[in-house]
């Protein structure tokens, strides 16, 4: 095997395959070194396999909502197995779709661990390779505190290799997995308590959407316990859980347990420190804006990064860094600025831009807000009732808007191009002045005073 190249990427993520891939459109030979299923947490345990649960809890919703449409229906039971089978599946059927790119792309894949080993070498299982850049996108993985029985829960990982729906849940956490997660296993028959560490769910979002999504939750039998710190998780009869707080409250017991506290950079044993990268205070590989490392020649992108730990994010930033160093655009970088991002919650939050607490602490008295709470169309017929909560936040005299807020069904859908104007610098006139698209839930935001 060849073992000089142009290129090095160690991990075979979103972002790897898609700086490899671009960096081989542009003539560069690229090795990529990646020994387990190929397209990362995204494709494996995350994104894809989380959207369809969400499309499945969707459609347990769907089927309560159709007998206010006319229809006779029922459900005579949920196959958590077929559905479990069914999805794997389509997940390998991805990995092999990235396969069959890199191989298209003139990409070579080794299914070996990579790590730094010293000048401009990368060892690669027993061998050695070389090339003037390296790109270390080797990802994240879900944490599990230190504490006494902790091990007795699972992750998000291990949530996909669930056999079947438990009975009882508790998720731990107040960020995108509790969220989806919980919404998925209430809808599919678990009961769900989420244990959140302080007083809201995604409390780096909106106050708006933290209350909407809360509310929502509720409304879908799922408990919520505010300011809960574990201290403890203990097994007892039957090997359900009980989990004891710091406040001496106690929580289960539950069949499962589901950490849910954050995500930590796969950046151990890659020779960084030999290779004078330096690391952040969680093992994050730190970045300039061009994604390079405080050594030179070797840059990351993804979630190793610690920054923006989206999908999206990584593939965009992976895409620019080969046109950089490879495709003669010396400027080109990722702008991490209004990046818009969606949780699958039910029903889905979007959001891009600043909170209203942030652009009020940036820019004070000029800034102005613009709400809108209604009830969607699809809802005037159905039993179960669903508000859908908007937000424009603006600034200055022009009303240039700053940040876009959603939480309500199509969600997901509407964000990506109000992103795309909000990126343009559109204004609150700019909103006005477009035609609405009746009806829909999308067009509350070029309606509203």
């Amino acid at each position: 095997m060849e073992k000089r190249w142009d290129l090095i990427v160690i991990g075979g993520g979103s972002g790897g395959i898609a700086c490899a891939q671009r960096a081989a459109e542009h003539g560069a030979r690229v090795v990529l070194a990646e020994p387990g299923p190929l397209g990362g947490t995204c494709v494996n345990a995350g994104c894809v396999p989380k959207k369809l649960m969400f499309h499945a809890a969707e459609l347990a919703h769907e089927i309560q909502d159709a007998a206010g449409f006319g229809f006779d229906v029922g459900v005579r039971g949920h196959d958590w197995g077929v559905l479990k089978e069914r999805r794997d599946a389509y997940v390998r059927r991805l990995n092999e779709i990235y396969a069959t790119g890199l191989t298209r792309h003139r990409v070579t894949h080794v299914r070996e661990r990579a790590r730094l080993a010293g000048g401009m070498g990368v060892a690669i299982g027993a061998g050695r390779h070389e090339a003037p850049h390296v790109i270390i996108a080797t990802g994240g993985r879900p944490i599990v505190p230190d504490l006494p029985g902790a091990a007795h829960g699972i992750t998000s990982d291990g949530f996909f290799a669930l056999e079947r729906v438990p009975a009882s849940v508790a998720l731990i956490g107040a960020g995108y997995v509790a969220a989806e997660l919980s919404g998925v296993l209430a809808a599919l028959g678990a009961r769900v308590t989420v244990l959140i560490r302080r007083d809201r769910m995604l409390r780096d979002f909106d106050e708006m959407l933290s209350g909407a999504l809360m509310k929502a939750m509720r409304e879908d039998g799922i408990v919520l316990v505010d300011h809960a710190v574990p201290r403890a998780v203990t097994p007892g009869a039957g090997g359900l859980l009980a989990i004891t707080l710091e406040d001496g409250r106690s929580a289960g017991p539950f069949e499962t347990l589901i950490w849910a506290v954050g995500r930590r950079p796969n950046s151990e044993d890659l020779g960084l420190d030999a290779a004078g990268v330096v690391t952040g205070a969680t093992g994050e590989v730190l970045t300039d804006l061009l994604q390079d490392t405080s050594a030179a020649g070797i840059h990351a992108v993804g979630d190793v990064t610690g920054r923006e730990l989206l999908t999206p994010v990584a593939i965009a930033a992976g895409r620019r860094l080969a046109d950089r160093l490879f495709g003669g655009m010396a400027d080109r970088h990722l702008d991490y600025r209004m990046i818009p991002t969606v949780v699958f919650t039910h029903p889905p939050v979007g959001t891009v831009g600043q909170t209203e607490a942030e652009a009020r602490t940036e820019h004070g008295d000029a800034v102005a807000v613009f709400r809108s709470s209604f009830m969607p169309l699809y809802h005037g017929l159905t039993e179960r009732k669903r508000r859908a909560e908007m937000k424009l936040v603006t600034v200055g005299s022009e009303r240039r808007i700053v940040g876009l807020h959603v939480i309500g069904a199509g969600a997901d859908e509407m964000l990506q191009g109000f992103a795309v104007a909000l990126r343009m610098g559109a204004t609150k006139r700019d909103f006005d002045d477009s035609v609405a698209i009746h009806p829909t839930s999308a067009e509350e935001f070029v309606t509203m005073r």
